[in-house]
């Protein structure tokens, strides 16, 4: 869902934001505060953020992976020599690095499949996200025009008991002129106590009314927060003349609860297929480079050992005779330069690997199985979202045809009872009735007034919750 559309649009009307102490606050008002401070829409909106993250890492998973490493150790004993590779007791101070670039090229097509995921993943936290906020617009609507409610019945209270202190002033005068008991001086004062007492309780009622609002809002500052005294008229819409049918095909477009169990549905299905690409061989490629320097000293040719001149290496077969060759000494020289045995013992090396599956304990097998299981839950959650969408637009099309009758019946009644309460007042003001009956009347009134303020703002309500199903809506989400 998106906002309560019309009741925003009927409810806003002229209204300007209010959301400093002293300020009375609009319905848009409200709403906006609501949706922008909640903390249940906060904790959707990190979700998504976690959504946005994990699609990220799905696209990741399609880029090729770097590594460098860097080493620098010591090392003594019967070690091997990294620039010769021949093992020797040796005190060295060893350094190597190298980069490694590697790339799945096929892993049966699961890395494409889980940015597919992803997507849809990213789609159903929004669907989410906005369904909280719809959920608390319908909350914040409710607590605001329970206030309009009760603040009208406290007026209606009000009105009732002027009636009364008027009616008092005016049996003082006729008591004090001889032509009325005083008795109905007393009933009427009764009544008028009586009236007080309800205008208590009413005060009372606007003021818990408005405490709730403002906890929904998470406002802790209650005695300051006030709404705007606004009236509503009852919306035009040809809604009622639409059939159940059309709203719900409307809704099925539209709403949110179905979204994501479509949205669900389709993730699930994704799942599916990423566990089936676990049968399929792996293939990724790589290359690398690696190069090496050591403190180790080097080993040369000098000149020719003047202590022993020549050395033996070989005897001829035939005459016996020993061949002899040069005996040069061997030099220690010193480590060629940090840069110079980098680059002079740098190598490369590149390939592909492959992976085939052949058994993991039907691990695969297993969770291809589990991701039917969900697949076919979720195809029961999509009918079971539709079968309640069904439900609900039939509910709120029967409340609102219900709310118009009533609404109809309360004019009426409100229409009947002035016209009596007028009649009653003229009857009491010559004597023909007693205070008694005059009471009554003029309660039957105001209990009629009451009715009327309640079954009106309960048909806008309806109303809006009806328009909303069939989706007009001026304001989108972001």
């Amino acid at each position: 869902m998106k906002v309560l559309l019309s009741l925003i649009l009927l409810l806003s009307i002229s209204f300007s934001s209010a959301q400093t102490d002293g300020q009375e606050w609009t319905l848009e008002a409200c709403i906006q505060y609501a949706i922008d401070n909640n903390i249940s829409i906060k904790q959707s909106e990190l979700d998504v953020k976690n959504a946005d993250i994990d699609k990220s890492d799905a696209i990741g998973n399609l880029l090729p992976s770097v590594n460098a490493n860097l080493s620098n150790s010591w090392a003594s004993g019967l070690t091997q020599n990294v620039t010769t590779g021949v093992l020797e007791n040796q005190t060295v101070r060893n350094f190597s690095a190298g980069a490694t670039a590697s790339i799945t090229l096929f892993d049966g097509l699961a890395n494409i499949r889980q940015v597919h995921r992803a997507k849809l993943a990213q789609l159903a936290g929004k669907y989410s996200l906005n369904k909280m906020k719809d959920d608390i617009v319908l909350s914040v609507a409710n607590a605001y025009l329970q206030i309009l409610v009760s603040k009208q019945t406290l007026e209606n209270l009000k009105e009732q008991n002027k009636v009364t202190q008027e009616q008092i002033a005016q049996t003082q005068a006729q008591i004090d002129s001889g032509t009325l008991p005083e008795g109905d001086l007393l009933q009427l004062e009764a009544t008028s106590a009586d009236e007080q007492q309800q205008i208590v309780v009413a005060q009372n009622d606007v003021r818990i009314a408005r405490i709730n609002l403002a906890q929904i809002l998470l406002i802790e500052d209650y005695q300051n927060f006030r709404i705007a005294d606004d009236t509503y008229d009852i919306p035009v819409t040809p809604l009622l003349n639409k059939t159940p049918e059309e709203i719900i095909q409307e809704a099925k477009k539209d709403r949110y609860e179905v979204k994501i169990a479509e949205q669900n549905l389709a993730i699930a299905e994704k799942d599916l297929q990423i566990a089936r690409g676990a049968y399929y061989p792996t293939l990724s490629g790589f290359v690398n480079f690696n190069t090496r320097e050591s403190s180790r000293e080097r080993f040369g040719r000098g000149g020719i050992d003047e202590d022993n001149p020549t050395q033996e290496i070989g005897v001829v077969e035939s005459t016996g005779e020993t061949v002899v060759a040069p005996n040069f000494e061997t030099l220690a020289l010193e480590p060629l330069d940090f840069f110079d045995q980098l680059d002079r013992n740098q190598g490369t090396s590149y390939g592909v690997q492959l992976n085939i599956p052949i058994f993991n304990g039907n691990a695969t097998r297993n969770q291809v199985e589990r991701s039917k299981v969900n697949v076919m839950r979720s195809e029961y959650n999509l009918q079971q979202a539709k079968l309640d969408l069904e439900s609900n637009v039939y509910q709120a099309y029967v409340d609102a045809q219900g709310a118009a009758r009533s609404y109809e019946a309360a004019q009426k009644s409100v229409k009947a009872q002035q016209t009596a309460f007028e009649y009653a007042k003229e009857r009491f003001e010559v004597g023909m009735i007693n205070s008694v009956n005059f009471a009554q009347s003029q309660l039957s009134l105001t209990q009629a007034k009451n009715r009327l303020t309640n079954a009106k703002y309960n048909y806008i309500f309806r109303l809006k919750v009806l328009e909303l199903y069939f989706g007009e809506r001026p304001i989108e989400y972001e």
